[in-house]
């Protein structure tokens, strides 16, 4: 693979952002790709927005994405999709977790919630693959599991072996929570997968 890809990843924090970001990071340098990631989670703590900017290819020198060059976007949150817009292009694949999250300001009753987000994100003519990965995660026993279903979403479009996954998700999770957090993965995967034998 000479091309470079450019994976970016938004959500509130709490939501296991940076331990997807970490397993996917990982699987690529298993894979024996090049990889560069940068995360911001400044006030991940109070739910603030979170992003992690993860680059791979056979040599990659920035960890930083560039406005507008993302070539896959997996929000955790809805209205997140909207909030790292600039990033798009209209080749960008974008995931979308139909879980809404209040912000503080919505939860506070100062501000509403777009009613209308994948409207928003379908005039751009963007790709979108909507995944109620929280829906998923309950259906397995274990909501904890979003980020790992998200992560099985994506990696439906990476050059990357299933097994890669799995022996990061193996070495990385503690035993107690390893076997559902295969499952959600691999239902994240078949999701995904299901939606682009219909296109």
């Amino acid at each position: 693979m000479d091309k470079v890809m450019n994976l970016f990843l938004c959500g509130v924090g709490g939501q296991g952002i940076l331990l997807a970001s970490e397993v996917i990071s990982s699987a690529c340098m298993n894979a024996g790709f090049d990889v560069k990631q940068s995360e911001v989670h400044g006030m991940a703590q109070r739910g603030g927005s979170v992003i992690s900017h993860i680059r791979f290819g056979r040599k990659v020198y920035s960890p930083l994405i560039e406005a507008g060059s993302a070539d896959l976007v997996v929000s955790f949150e809805m209205l997140e999709a909207l909030r790292y817009l600039p990033y798009m292009n209209k080749d960008t694949k974008v995931i979308v977790n139909t879980q809404k999250i209040l912000p503080a300001p919505v939860a506070t009753g100062m501000d509403t919630y777009p009613a209308d987000v994948f409207a928003q994100l379908s005039q751009r003519g963007l790709s979108l693959f909507p995944v109620d990965a929280f829906d998923i995660a309950q259906s397995i026993g274990e909501t904890r599991a979003v980020n790992m279903v998200l992560v099985g979403a994506l990696s439906a479009f990476l050059p990357l072996d299933e097994q890669t996954f799995m022996q990061v998700i193996e070495k990385r999770l503690p035993e107690k929570i390893r076997k559902v957090n295969i499952e959600a993965f691999l239902k994240g995967k078949e999701t995904v997968k299901g939606m682009l034998t219909k296109t």
